[in-house]
């Protein structure tokens, strides 16, 4: 069994943030006057900004978008937040 790298374990931690967002969204779309679900959303939104800025502090950036190229085009410098690995 292979074992997930710190970089991979954030990133999981990201992609289930991520997932509940959209989840939210997509209840509160139904349902906008829900204060608990309003509450949900409003964590959840934290939750992901807080990983995505620790996973790129960390590791880079994770979309094109979010590059701070300022020398040079780093965003092709690393490898992608998608590919295995420890780099």
């Amino acid at each position: 069994m292979m074992h997930e790298s710190e970089k991979q374990k954030l990133l999981r931690k990201l992609q289930a943030a991520r997932f509940a967002v959209h989840d939210a969204s997509l209840y509160l779309d139904s349902h906008p006057t829900c204060q608990e679900g309003l509450k949900y959303f409003r964590e959840k939104r934290e939750d992901c900004e807080k990983l995505t800025k620790k996973y790129e502090e960390t590791y880079g950036p994770l979309t094109a978008s979010a590059s701070c190229a300022e020398e040079y085009w780093d965003w092709v410098c690393t490898a992608f937040p998608w590919e295995r690995g420890e780099s």
